[in-house]
């Protein structure tokens, strides 16, 4: 298929309209067949259960081109499986995860056109999402919804390369102890904008948020878990109940075991302790790995050896293996790649 005449090099990490989404309802109890369409727009009653009570969840995936030639997306059984997740707990209809994952295959054929070449840098990004589409004025679920699955090209999410971050630890609180930090809804998003705004404000990229009970341990940013790197090269990640399971991270943490042959667990993690780790990641779909240099602690910075200049060795070396994995490069694990026929 021939591809949109588009300046993919020069892509930013924004919206771009495609010609196809998908659409699926669910009604008197069950989901129809969803269907393709090229309508981008939503209709909605002024009294839709999205719009009273924010009853939304959503993930967020990639397709990529391979060095091949094949289009690729990357666990999408695991996005569908965490959806089922997030549905439940906000009290919403599970769409079914094979269903999930046939439409997102559906969505990015349908949209082949906007699939960035291998090379270029960017990507498709695919947002599948569900909300409670009737109206409802009393406090309680829907009975109506939707779920869909948009794509728009992306271009690397930082422009001009990779600078290590500056981040602060949060004041405020990104989710309760039994509240839905382990979900990705868009309430947990909403709520975080305010950090977010602030932290900009005072000249910081990003949050670190601490755990609401104790403040002693470290959760994550407001769209992305922590990785760190000892200074004997083992990977640890933040072990708790209220942040996401963020795919990007398990991915990574199998990496460091099974490619690079490194020690990686999974664990609590106190802030105290921070001072003593030589690299710092944030890991997500969106840059895979956006390196730390820089914690600020109301005032007292904890600086890492790794530098504010570029990634750490082994931040780099786990960054390489997983998107060479994504791109093609790199032999993946059994399942790991669906390709997109």
């Amino acid at each position: 298929m021939e591809k949109k005449n588009i300046d993919w090099s020069n892509l930013g990490f924004g919206y771009v309209q495609t010609d196809k989404r998908f659409v699926a309802n669910f009604k008197d109890g069950a989901w129809d067949e969803g269907t393709l369409t090229e309508d981008p727009n939503i209709v909605l009653n002024e009294c839709a259960g999205v719009l009273q009570y924010a009853q939304t969840v959503f993930e967020g995936m990639k397709a990529y081109t391979t060095e091949d030639g094949r289009i690729v997306t990357f666990r999408p059984d695991l996005n569908a499986a965490r959806m089922a997740d997030s549905a439940r707990r906000l009290e919403m209809p599970v769409y079914p995860e094979d269903k999930f994952v046939e439409a997102i295959v559906k969505t990015v054929k349908a949209n082949e056109a906007y699939v960035p070449p291998y090379g270029s840098g960017a990507t498709l990004y695919v947002r599948p999402y569900m909300f409670g589409s009737n109206s409802v004025i009393g406090v309680k679920p829907a009975d109506e919804y939707q779920f869909r699955v948009l794509t728009t090209p992306v271009g690397p999410y930082f422009k001009g390369g990779v600078k290590p971050l500056t981040i602060k630890v949060s004041d405020f609180d990104r989710a309760a102890p039994h509240g839905t930090g382990h979900i990705k809804a868009g309430l947990n998003y909403a709520m975080s904008l305010h950090a977010i705004v602030t932290a900009h404000q005072e000249g910081y990229d990003e949050n670190m948020y601490l755990d609401a009970a104790t403040r002693t341990k470290v959760e994550e940013t407001g769209g992305a878990n922590f990785i760190f790197v000892t200074k004997d090269n083992k990977v640890v990640t933040p072990k708790s109940n209220s942040i996401l399971p963020s795919i990007t991270r398990r991915s990574l943490m199998y990496v460091a075991k099974e490619y690079l042959g490194l020690e990686a667990e999974e664990r609590e993690i106190y802030l105290d302790e921070v001072k003593d780790f030589a690299e710092c990641g944030l890991c997500g779909t969106a840059a895979v790995i956006s390196p730390v240099g820089k914690i600020v602690d109301h005032g007292k910075e904890i600086c890492f050896p790794s530098g504010m200049e570029k990634m750490g060795p082994v931040t780099q070396k786990l960054y390489d293996t997983l998107t060479g994995i994504q791109m093609g490069r790199i032999e993946a694990p059994e399942g790991w790649l669906k390709v997109i026929e």
